[in-house]
């Protein structure tokens, strides 16, 4: 569900404002209204600073993962700001080592083949009218062109390989070499002296490792500071965007508040010197910030929803509705009990390691899913590409295979009528019921013609006594949708017979292409669900096949086990990212579709003490 507001309107001294907004950073309870705001220079130098913190925070938790670097100890800096900028010194000369070091070791590689000399007996030759030409090529090549060359140069072979010949043609000044060969610059150096010049830069860059130490030692004062920039940054979004009155002398801000903690701003409020408040409720044309409050389970969901957008203030929070349904899809697209049992190990793990936060969700999220997975594969008798049907002949497993097709559009069908029925139960709690009259008769026509003609379509039994598609009964029912469909479709404007009927036409065509549209979009939980089996099949069959005959155990598992541990791991990688998406597809289109999702511009963030969220 969503959190109700409460919208409270701010006029203050200018001259206090800092104040203010630092108490209510200190209750945590407020979100200000900051819509419009453009950065000044000083604040994108701020986002920049606030941006280079955050990576060095996350520079320096993999610096201390190196096990190297657990040993390392050293003295705090005095402050944060000091140690962000000795932090930031290092870095800079830390990624030039870096790249100096890249350019020698590509250096050493390419001279390594020539061995130890000394560049200056080349600057003598020159000296003495004798250059030097260093060339490489292949040894076929140079094998096949060597006698040819020879009359015309001298030539001295210097290292050679199966497949790389090294060479050096003796010229005159100004003399131009034609041979076939990959020439490169005279080098400056051997590849003694470029290794001793990395061995040089990585001792430098060692050395920085001290400075990180310090830094490493400094993590909580720049925390600290880096906090204290952000609240700098939202305080100066505040005030930039509160109104100013009475020549500047007044800022008047907007701000908002969860209604059941309200009390505590209005105490705030009275206590604080000088600030006239205005409290009401918010209204539809209000940008009313959005907070969710949910149950322990549709909790869970809610990473899934905000992947595309929370729903806008006034609507219904469809999480807890589409959470049953992203389960079950999850669990028919990967549809193997022995994968379910792999991610429900995995997500156990997770939350024995993760015990709050995002990730603790993350954690339920995948135990959820695999809880799904586990009973509708066993359900369907799919373990790890096996047919348990084999193995428990007594037992009835469900033909995934054969029955699932049109299971998976009657699953498509109920979610699609469960997401017009909260539309319209949204449009009379919202706006009245004459405005959900066009909706209701859709809702009406296709709920009878499930009932009437998809029920007997799925089983021959499941006939409803007195209500077929040939029944009066069933007839009435279409008769009222079509009659709001075509009849009541455009609120206030109902005593127009002919408006109406037109645009209920015009409603009519699209809601039938829309609607077979979204049906058939549910194909893919069978079409998912059927190639990860049968690619779990093939897996199996493929280690099966490279076993020779008459083996024992030990040769089969010596054989099978790694073909199976590659191909069901890749399988299981694979399906998991469709089982992941696929069913977002389906909330976010066709299910947000039909239950005409309207999604929020802002979610309720309440200033709060930065140093706070550590």
């Amino acid at each position: 569900m969503i959190a109700k507001m409460s919208k409270y309107n701010f006029v203050l001294y200018a001259a206090q404002s800092d104040d203010f907004v630092a108490r209510l950073r200190e209750l945590g309870l407020v979100d200000i209204t900051t819509t419009g705001w453009e950065p000044s220079e000083e604040d994108r130098q701020l986002i920049l600073d606030i941006e280079a913190l955050q990576k060095a925070e996350d520079y320096l938790a993999r610096w201390k993962e190196d096990e190297a670097h657990a040993s390392l100890k050293g003295e705090p800096y005095g402050s944060g700001l000091e140690a962000f900028e000795a932090y930031q010194q290092a870095q800079q000369q830390a990624a030039a080592l870096n790249t100096e070091i890249a350019r020698l070791e590509k250096l050493a590689e390419e001279l390594r083949p020539w061995g130890e000399f000394d560049p200056k007996k080349n600057a003598e030759l020159a000296a003495q009218g004798i250059l030097l030409h260093y060339l490489s090529t292949s040894s076929s090549t140079f094998d096949k062109e060597l006698p040819t060359w020879a009359e015309q140069y001298t030539i001295a072979e210097i290292n050679r390989t199966a497949s790389t010949v090294w060479f050096v043609v003796v010229a005159k000044p100004g003399e131009e070499i034609s041979i076939d060969a990959q020439e490169m610059k005279a080098p400056q150096m051997d590849c003694t002296e470029a290794e001793r010049r990395i061995a040089e830069q990585e001792a430098e860059l060692k050395e920085l490792d001290k400075c990180f130490a310090r830094v490493v030692a400094t993590e909580p004062e720049m925390k600290a500071y880096a906090a204290q920039m952000k609240e700098q940054l939202q305080s100066d979004r505040v005030k930039a965007t509160a109104s100013t009155a009475a020549e500047g002398t007044l800022l008047v801000m907007e701000a908002w508040a969860e209604k059941e903690t309200s009390e505590a701003v209005d105490k705030l409020l009275e206590e604080y010197p000088n600030v006239v408040y205005l409290k009401g409720d918010p209204t539809p044309e209000d940008n009313t910030p959005v907070k969710l409050k949910n149950n322990r389970f549709a909790r869970i969901f809610e990473m899934v929803g905000d992947m595309y957008a929370r729903p806008k203030y006034g609507t219904l929070d469809l999480t807890p509705f589409f959470a049953p349904f992203y389960m079950l899809f999850f669990g028919i697209c990967l549809n193997d009990a022995g994968y379910g049992l792999i991610l429900l190990i995995a997500g156990i793990a997770m939350l024995m390691k993760f015990k709050t936060g995002m990730m603790n969700r993350a954690a339920w999220f995948a135990t959820m899913c695999a809880l799904s997975t586990t009973l509708f594969g066993g359900f369907c008798g799919s373990f790890f590409g096996l047919s348990l049907g084999e193995f428990f002949p007594g037992v009835k497993f469900f033909d995934f295979q054969g029955q699932f097709f049109s299971w998976a559009l009657a699953i498509g069908m109920i979610q699609i009528l469960f997401g017009l029925a909260l539309n319209v139960y949204m449009t009379i709690r919202c706006f009245g019921v004459k405005y959900c009259y066009s909706n209701l008769g859709w809702l009406i026509v296709l709920l009878a013609g499930s009932l009437a003609a998809g029920l007997p379509m799925m089983n021959e039994k499941w006939v409803i006594p007195g209500f077929t598609a040939s029944s009066p009964a069933f007839y009435a029912a279409i008769g009222v949708g079509m009659a709001l469909m075509l009849l009541l479709n455009t609120p206030g404007k109902f005593h127009n017979p002919l408006l109406n009927i037109g645009s209920g036409l015009w409603n009519l065509y699209n809601n039938i292409t829309g609607l077979l549209s979204d049906v058939l979009s549910y194909i893919r939980l069978f079409a998912i669900g059927l190639s990860g089996g049968v690619l779990a099949l093939v897996f199996n069959s493929l280690a099966e096949g490279f076993v020779p005959e008459g083996s024992g155990i030990v040769v089969r598992i010596l054989v099978m086990l790694p073909i199976l541990l590659i191909g069901h791991g890749i399988n299981l990688f694979m399906s998991t990212i469709s089982s992941f998406v696929h069913p977002m597809r389906l909330t976010f289109v066709e299910f947000y579709k039909n239950a005409g999702f309207e999604m929020a511009s802002r979610n309720f963030e309440p200033l709060k003490n930065e140093n706070d969220n550590e």
